[in-house]
């Protein structure tokens, strides 16, 4: 059994709290950031701002070779015992914020709507904390800070930090997501799958077009992308199994110009969502056949493009346990939520296909406010006591990584 699940707050004297100064500085470098949100693979000042900080706390971060990004050490590491990763995304998203609050994004059209910026001050916040840990001498191993690029640019950012070597003596990997569902204070786990596959998928259909009075000499493209916008869903319905969660979802059609005119190429894009490994790994050839099965039969020439987005998140119950535990001696048992798995995608997913890891959601929705908000939203916000319950849940986790997990 799990040594660490008797333990309740207070049980245990387990040091990695937040002081009220520092609660209020990361409260403020949250709002910094929001109020200057860069996209994906231009995060310099982000960068730049996470870089000062945990300098000014003594510690030797790297900005990863792609400019952006950075990677921190905290503690002696010994080689014969892995490290335990503490993961945040950096990048914001192409749209307005049209919240009124003295923090709204200053960059038009740019706008922290997915919470990464809380993500990145919860681990800047935990590095602090465990620094000081360490020069106490109370920081039982060696953990690895990763501040990642580009989260929202598929195939996700994460896959250029593994390549320039984040994980190279990690054994473990752990993260938190905004979840404007669950109220703050509390965390949803999961073991297990907890986010969907996403990729997405370009269709072109090209063929003699011709005049609407005579679609027998033409090969009529308008009817064959309708076509393959309904039939292509319904095959697959019946070639993967059901609880696979594959699903085709268009965003976009377009042919033609006139009411009058066959045309003679058509467009078709969507994303493919799955929330099951193996079947995402079928998925290309299944819908690639899909598809020319359909633009044969309308006599159409079809072009697909697929692009790989990411991979399911897979928690491992292990280290889901460990960020249970972690709650459960920070906040209380009753803090933990059990949470559903998400059509949404993250690349975290990237960094579990080479070590075992888990995500969990923190809730960031004010206790009562029944004002509903989405990520990806323009007026996406969170409650900031968030902060400090993310900081203290991944220094816990810290803490408690060394011990015995069975």
């Amino acid at each position: 059994m799990n040594q660490l699940k008797s333990r309740e707050p207070g049980s245990v004297a387990l040091p990695g709290t937040l002081s009220a100064p520092l609660r209020a500085e990361l409260i403020a470098f949250r709002r910094d950031l929001h109020m200057h949100p860069e996209l994906g693979n231009q995060e310099f000042r982000t960068t730049a701002a996470v870089k000062a900080r945990l300098e000014a706390a003594g510690l030797a971060p790297k900005v990863l070779p792609t400019g952006t990004g950075l990677v921190c050490d905290i503690g002696t590491w010994d080689r014969g015992r892995p490290m335990l990763a503490i993961r945040a995304d950096l990048d914001a998203l192409p749209i307005p914020d049209v919240k009124t609050v003295p923090y709204r994004s200053t960059v038009p059209n740019r706008a922290h709507a997915c919470g990464h910026d809380v993500h990145t001050t919860t681990v800047l916040g935990a590095g602090l904390v465990l620094a000081e840990l360490d020069r106490q001498g109370l920081l039982p191993n060696a953990v690895r800070l990763i501040f990642q690029p580009a989260e929202e640019v598929l195939p996700g950012g994460a896959a250029d930090a593994i390549e320039a070597g984040v994980l190279d003596g990690v054994g473990r990997i752990i993260a938190v997501h905004c979840d404007p569902k669950v109220d703050a204070g509390r965390i949803g786990l999961r073991p297990g799958p907890i986010t969907s596959a996403c990729d997405r998928l370009e269709v072109t259909l090209d063929g003699p077009g011709g005049h609407t009075a005579r679609p027998h000499l033409t090969t009529d493209l308008v009817t064959a992308a309708s076509r393959i916008a309904v039939d292509v869903p319904a095959l697959l319905a019946r070639r993967v199994d059901a609880r696979s969660g594959l699903a085709v979802t268009w965003g976009r059609i377009e042919a033609g110009h006139a009411c009058n005119v066959i045309p003679q190429h058509a467009e078709l894009s969507g994303t493919v969502r799955c929330l099951d490994l193996p079947a995402w790994r079928e998925a290309p050839d299944l819908i690639h056949a899909a598809i020319d099965e359909i633009a044969t039969l309308h006599r159409a020439k079809s072009t697909i493009t697929y692009v790989r987005g990411v991979p399911p998140v897979v928690n491992d119950p292990v280290i889901t346990e460990l960020l249970r535990d972690a709650m459960t001696v920070r906040r209380g048992a009753e803090q933990v939520e059990d949470t559903e798995q998400s059509l949404g995608g993250e690349d975290f997913s990237w960094y579990l296909e080479h070590v075992p890891g888990a995500m969990a959601r923190l809730g960031v929705r004010t206790p009562g406010d029944t004002t509903r908000r989405d990520l990806h939203a323009g007026d996406f916000d969170v409650d900031e006591r968030a902060i400090a319950v993310g900081v203290e849940l991944f220094t816990a986790a810290a803490m408690l990584d060394a011990a015995p997990r069975l």
